[in-house]
């Protein structure tokens, strides 16, 4: 069983599993794993570093169709008589990479679904792994993290996640030198709870100060505590550290992925809009003290809907605050133009559209401040976990039907 020989190899030889699987069993001539660099720029392969399946995700070849449209695909391979099958490698909504499989023919629709199958236990694998190999971070990187962004990149919980009834992404920008910006999110019992903390700082100062208001952050959530105890836990814990100096601005969100209610804690300055039948509209929260800064700060809890089908943009002041050589702010105009011109992709697709746009907007000019985009989508109504559940088994029973 795949799954089990995955469990039982080291954890920097999965993707060497997955090729002899594919060689053995399905009669297929090799297989490789592309990665989505830390930017979700490129695919980058694992066992052959000069494969001419990887490249920038701009360059849209057909790796780059299948990973933006989560679909497998088949091209022919001009160098052999065969056939190259691509498929999406993803877990709980977060887009890993690909698989890429070559085979002497075309492969028939159950070795596809086999392949699916494949995918989805490596996927699973690769996120587990992650915590005891550097395997595929490296193959992930394409320049050297600051010590700064180091520390960054390992509080964050991941890309994307997906449940039923919401899709979420987030980014971080810039990738390999940020400092203090962050997000943070968890599942739990039905509700999403998500946290975009705006730095302060810069490099590893900035850095560790993010590190102790997450952290504390977290620690109040996993001991069961509200979101107001969440944000007063960490400003509790920054003033003790530094005694109102160095406080962060942060919001805290708990959305109920049953009703799309959204209770929301705003302790400063990331800011959220929310896209609704395509007209963009910052959410109006009372913004409240910021993290850390005055010893016993206490929080209130405000509110607001979401709709099936709307989508929650929350960003750092360095993107809606961005004002590179001393033009416009970004936010004023720009940012809601980039919402609406991504209204029509996917949170993962979205995120990285908008941040392109932030890119654009800089032109030569380099981004200084992080930036952090996160994007939640209410797709649609759930009732209860057990529905939840139901459809979830139902759905995967159909997927692995025959024909």
């Amino acid at each position: 069983m795949l799954a089990e020989r995955l469990r039982n190899v080291a954890p920097d030889a999965l993707v060497e599993v997955i090729d002899h699987h594919v060689r053995s069993e399905l009669g297929g001539l090799r297989a490789d794993v592309l990665l989505a660099d830390y930017r979700i720029a490129g695919l980058w392969p694992v066992l052959r570093p000069d494969d001419p399946t990887q490249g920038l995700l701009a360059e849209q070849n057909i790796a780059a169709r299948c990973y933006a449209r989560q679909e497998p695909m088949i091209e022919d391979v001009p160098e052999t008589p065969g056939v190259r099958l691509y498929v999406p490698l993803s877990v709980w909504g977060e887009r890993l990479g690909i698989l890429v499989a070559d085979f002497p023919a075309q492969p028939d629709d159950g070795t596809v679904r086999h392949c699916r199958g494949i995918s989805d236990d490596l996927a699973v694998a690769l996120r587990a792994a992650d915590r005891d190999t550097d395997r595929y971070r490296l193959a992930r990187r394409r320049g050297r993290l600051s010590m700064a962004a180091e520390m960054q990149w390992d509080l964050l919980p991941g890309r994307c996640v997906t449940d039923h009834g919401y899709v979420l992404a987030g980014q971080l920008e810039p990738a390999y030198r940020t400092s203090g910006d962050n997000f943070d999110w968890a599942i739990n019992d039905g509700r999403l709870t998500v946290t975009v903390v705006n730095g302060n700082g810069t490099g590893l100062a900035a850095s560790a100060l993010t590190s102790l208001a997450v952290n504390a952050m977290r620690n109040a959530r996993r001991s069961g505590g509200t979101l107001v105890e969440q944000a007063e836990l960490a400003s509790d814990t920054l003033f003790a550290a530094h005694h109102g100096a160095r406080p962060i601005e942060a919001l805290l969100l708990e959305y109920d992925a049953g009703s799309g209610h959204v209770k929301a804690v705003d302790a400063g300055s990331p800011r959220a809009w929310r896209v609704r039948a395509g007209a963009v509209a910052p959410v109006v929260l009372e913004e409240q003290l910021p993290l850390g800064m005055f010893e016993e700060n206490r929080y209130g809890v405000q509110s607001f809907e979401m709709s099936v089908g709307d989508r929650l943009f929350v960003v750092s002041d360095g993107v809606h605050g961005a004002a590179p050589g001393g033009r416009e702010s970004y936010g004023e105009r720009y940012l809601a133009a980039a919402f609406r011109a991504a209204r029509l992709s996917p949170p993962a697709q979205a995120i990285g559209a908008v941040m392109h746009a932030l890119h654009d907007y800089h032109g030569d000019i380099e981004i200084e401040d992080d930036a952090v985009i996160v994007c939640l989508d209410r797709t649609h109504p759930v009732s209860g976990t057990a529905g939840v559940v139901d459809q979830i088994t139902s759905k995967r029973m159909v997927e692995a039907a025959p024909g």
